[in-house]
């Protein structure tokens, strides 16, 4: 087993409302390996771009650890934060607004370059650029166009290509698909793990769909309302799944033939408020299993086999 890259411990990232706290993400904990890929499954809400943007501290954290390569960077200023910034990138959920539509697709993928000072001179930068235009798949006539002229899978390798600008090590991927047609989304998966297999990236592949995070992912985390109620390997969580609320997303993935698919969804009712939650199974209002023991104190994310964990009552 390789090295963890990135660690989590007790992350927590807490936003004061109007009507009260709201735990977005909730006392997290996880490893990444180097080289791996971590899937971020849930429904809308659940924290999963939250916990990426805390991370990453472009949100800052209310309280917990961010270990990386070891080191605590959680509140590292400075040079380190420099140097962290360098090997921690992010590639967001919709090309069409996180690229500045002012900026030709040359000056876009220059920036990260230009603004973390990693190669000087014109030149030079033009050949990186170049460089990695050629990695992410774009025709170099594309160097003058702007993000308008383009389609989205192409948008997206600038993204993609603006992440790669620094040489990172570790890559948040947040539902980088999902505002993809269904063919350029598999090609912009494709291109994510060759470029995984070529240059030994680590990802935590954020997403709410089941079929895409099982096609990249090593491992996945199950997130609700701010916490991680199942973590396992891929294969195991999708032949084995332990949690209730697991169980039900699988269930719910569209199979192509309509006589084996389940009608009724297990999940009732719509997802509780995340504002100062009590203790317990955020679960138990939409759980068919519930029990009374499943609210009143905290559950803790129990191993339960070789790399498996779960958060509910049955297994404590």
């Amino acid at each position: 087993m390789s090295a963890p890259l990135l660690q989590t411990i007790g992350l927590k990232k807490y936003f004061k409302t109007g009507k009260g706290t709201l735990h977005a993400v909730d006392d997290v904990n996880f490893t990444i390996e180097k080289g791996k890929t971590l899937g971020v499954v849930g429904e809308s809400g659940c924290g999963k771009t939250t916990l990426g943007r805390s991370i990453l501290r472009l949100t800052e954290p209310t309280e917990g650890q961010i270990l990386f390569n070891g080191e605590d960077v959680t509140h590292v200023t400075g040079k380190k934060m420099h140097e962290f910034r360098k090997n921690a990138q992010i590639i967001f959920q919709d090309p069409s607004s996180s690229l500045n539509p002012r900026m030709s697709v040359g000056q876009l993928i220059a920036e990260p370059i230009r603004v973390m000072k990693t190669i000087s001179g014109n030149k030079a930068i033009d050949e990186r650029v170049f460089e990695l235009m050629n990695i992410v798949g774009l025709d170099e006539r594309f160097y003058v166009s702007y993000p308008h002229e383009l389609d989205g899978g192409r948008r997206q390798r600038i993204g993609v290509a603006r992440a790669l600008a620094l040489d990172p090590q570790f890559i948040v991927c947040d539902e980088p698909v999902s505002a993809l047609d269904v063919s350029i989304q598999a090609q912009i998966l494709n291109l994510l793990m060759d470029l995984q297999d070529t240059m030994g990236l680590t990802y935590m592949f954020i997403t709410h769909d089941l079929s895409v995070v099982k096609h990249i992912s090593d491992d996945i985390a199950v997130m609700y309302l701010g916490q991680c109620i199942e973590k396992a390997p891929t294969d195991e969580l999708f032949e084995k799944p332990l949690h209730p609320y697991t169980q039900a997303l699988l269930a719910a993935i569209p199979v192509p033939n309509l006589k084996n698919r389940s009608i009724e969804s297990t999940i009732k009712g719509e997802i509780s408020s995340p504002i100062d939650p009590k203790p317990g199974c955020r679960f138990a209002t939409r759980c068919p299993f519930a029990k009374p023991e499943c609210t009143g104190k905290e559950l803790e994310l129990k191993e339960v086999s070789p790399g498996h964990f779960v958060k509910c009552v049955m297994f404590q």
